[in-house]
């Protein structure tokens, strides 16, 4: 039974443990090398807002990486704001104008089981010339009411050239969103104690076992030599011989 309870919770600790996903993104040096557009008549618009319809295609010779500064175990408080650095190296022919960046949540195992659009970061004017590198920050909060765990999040940035729009994508990866207020989750504090719980029931189980040897020591049977069915089977055998008569003899004078 102890061995069933135990297989049971190692079962339970392993689901909940969560599944950890690596995106690509470059090293915060070489985003940091780069020229921060911190200004640019930046305009915010609100959550589960869509400004662009439909899929628009990357331009050539346009590059983007994405660094989460100061966090890369990309790990997002639910309701509180989160930022990342959206890097753009423009190798094309022309210049480019950044329009906006926007993202959206998603589970991991289904990317259209949609969780929520975040917000949408508008630029009026930021423009990338030829072989240029610059960086724009993007602020994004996922919803407080959101379930702790594991999500999908895919980032784009819309930009233009010569009045053509393009977008690409600068991540699609996983995030993990966690409990705002601290460390200590209810998921943290349940694993917690599942594991104590665990441990708790391997000692129990270890020293019934050794308590059974123990027991199985002491009541180990004592061989005790008689004398009397020897000498029953002595006098069975010696039945009729000289030897026989000359006891019963010596035994009648006595």
């Amino acid at each position: 039974m102890a061995i069933r309870v135990c297989s049971f919770l190692i079962a339970l600790l392993l689901l909940a443990s969560p599944l950890v996903q690596v995106a690509r993104c470059q090293s915060d040096e070489d985003v940091a090398a780069a020229e921060v557009v911190e200004g640019s008549d930046l305009g915010i618009v609100g959550d589960d807002t869509q400004v662009f319809d439909g899929a628009l295609d990357p331009a050539p010779g346009i590059d983007t990486v994405c660094v989460f500064p100061k966090n890369t175990a990309k790990l997002v408080p639910a309701g509180e704001e989160t930022e990342l650095l959206v890097g753009l190296h423009n190798e094309g022919e022309a210049a480019l104008k950044v329009v906006a960046i926007h993202a959206s949540l998603h589970l991991p195992f289904d990317h259209h089981m949609f969780v929520q659009n975040l917000t949408v970061q508008e630029f009026y004017n930021a423009t990338v010339p030829v072989s240029t590198q610059a960086t724009f920050p993007y602020v994004f909060a996922v919803s407080r009411y959101l379930q702790p765990g594991s999500f999908d999040l895919v980032g784009t940035v819309v930009y233009e050239i010569d009045q053509q729009p393009y977008q690409n994508c600068f991540y699609n990866g996983t995030i993990e969103v966690v409990e705002a207020g601290g460390l200590l989750t209810i998921e943290s504090v349940f694993l917690l104690t599942l594991g104590v719980a665990l441990i708790g029931l391997l000692g129990f189980w270890a020293y019934g076992q050794i308590q059974q040897l123990s027991k199985k020591t002491k009541r180990s049977p004592k061989v005790e030599v008689g004398t009397k069915t020897t000498d029953a089977d002595m006098d069975e055998w010696l039945q009729g011989t000289a030897y026989a008569q000359s006891l019963s003899k010596s035994k009648k004078k006595k």
